[in-house]
């Protein structure tokens, strides 16, 4: 039995991953903790009742490292790279669900994230935890950083295509739609209830921090160097998400050309679905579940591909992910608690 933690339980993310290993064949957690709520979990999440009787407290490196083999850090950017060193000296695996330690270059994540990288070190030693493309190295990983929630359904979308046909492409463009989930369980007034409700916006248009873990990831599977547009929308519901990818390309693919690559790249996995010809995903189908649905469509002329990816930002995008590379890191069964 894997003794886990979960630093951050007040939040989203924390909560989801919490619920997935209370249903773990082979997980207890032993251990959660979150800086700005304390008291019993239950009472924190009431839908805990009658299952847990955990305690939050303060977080506090000695005693997560006493009680843990492998440490979840649900928590705000910027904020796990002051957790992850002591960690890992302890001898612990870290599944840090922050952006802290995604990008390769610190520059960039000090120019999106706009603060000084204070781990450089950990950072060069990181695995990102896309277990469709990274699987065998995050068998292997001590810190494992777990992707975002748009990278995940952006890249998903158009790993297939980029990975096989780069030269056949000529842009993409990213139209991803969140619910407020995504935000966080922050309290700031463009995310009331009142604001949302029946309402729908774009925000950080073309300065969305995802864009460079997008492009990062994209171009290493394309050998090359790959810009997308993207833009993020926030949706008025809780949690999903859905991006319409917009393809241009050269011409000379055909729509079964496209739909055979994609078969073929995603055969073997069994958290991606392609949809059939003719049908699209939706939020609902994915709400509660670590899948990626995908659907692609191919103009006449063969020279724009529209593919649709949906996620749940909380499960696939975050905690289900996290749980899924938990498994993998531990050589359990990839699909334990997530079916």
């Amino acid at each position: 039995m894997v003794r886990a933690g979960i630093v951050g339980i007040s939040g989203y993310s924390g909560k989801v991953v919490f619920e997935l290993l209370l249903k773990h064949s082979q997980a207890r957690v032993t251990y959660v903790c979150a800086n700005n709520t304390e008291g019993r979990l239950d009472q924190i999440w009431p839908q805990f009742k009658g299952r847990t009787d955990l305690v939050c407290a303060k977080f506090s490196v000695d005693k997560a490292c006493e009680l843990c083999d492998i440490i979840f850090l649900a928590l705000p950017h910027t904020e796990s790279m002051r957790v992850v060193p002591a960690l890992l000296k302890k001898g612990k695996k870290v599944i840090d669900l922050s952006a802290d330690y995604r990008l390769e270059d610190q520059k960039v994540y000090e120019k999106w994230y706009g603060h000084t990288h204070e781990d450089s070190k950990n950072l060069e030693n990181s695995v990102y935890g896309l277990p469709e493309l990274y699987r065998e190295k995050i068998k292997k990983a001590t810190l494992l950083a777990n992707p975002g929630c748009y990278p995940t359904a952006a890249i998903l979308g158009l790993a297939p295509l980029v990975a096989t046909n780069h030269k056949a492409i000529q842009s993409m463009i990213i139209d991803a739609k969140s619910g407020v989930s995504g935000a966080g369980k922050k309290v700031v007034a463009e995310l009331l209830f009142g604001q949302v409700d029946e309402n729908f916006k774009a925000y950080k248009v073309l300065k969305h921090q995802h864009t460079p873990e997008i492009n990062q990831y994209l171009s290493r599977l394309g050998e090359r160097q790959v810009e997308v547009t993207f833009v993020a929308h926030l949706l008025p519901i809780f949690q999903g998400i859905l991006e319409t990818i917009y393809v241009q390309l050269n011409g000379s693919l055909s729509f079964e050309d496209i739909t055979k690559i994609y078969q073929k790249f995603y055969k073997t996995e069994t958290f991606v679905r392609m949809m059939d010809s003719g049908v699209q995903p939706e939020v609902k189908n994915v709400a509660g579940t670590n899948f990626c649905d995908i659907g692609l469509v191919l103009s006449e002329d063969k020279k724009t591909l529209v593919i649709v990816s949906v996620i749940d930002n909380l499960v696939k995008g975050a905690a289900g992910q996290a749980v899924q590379n938990f498994n993998i890191m531990n050589g359990f069964k990839e699909t334990e608690s997530l079916l």
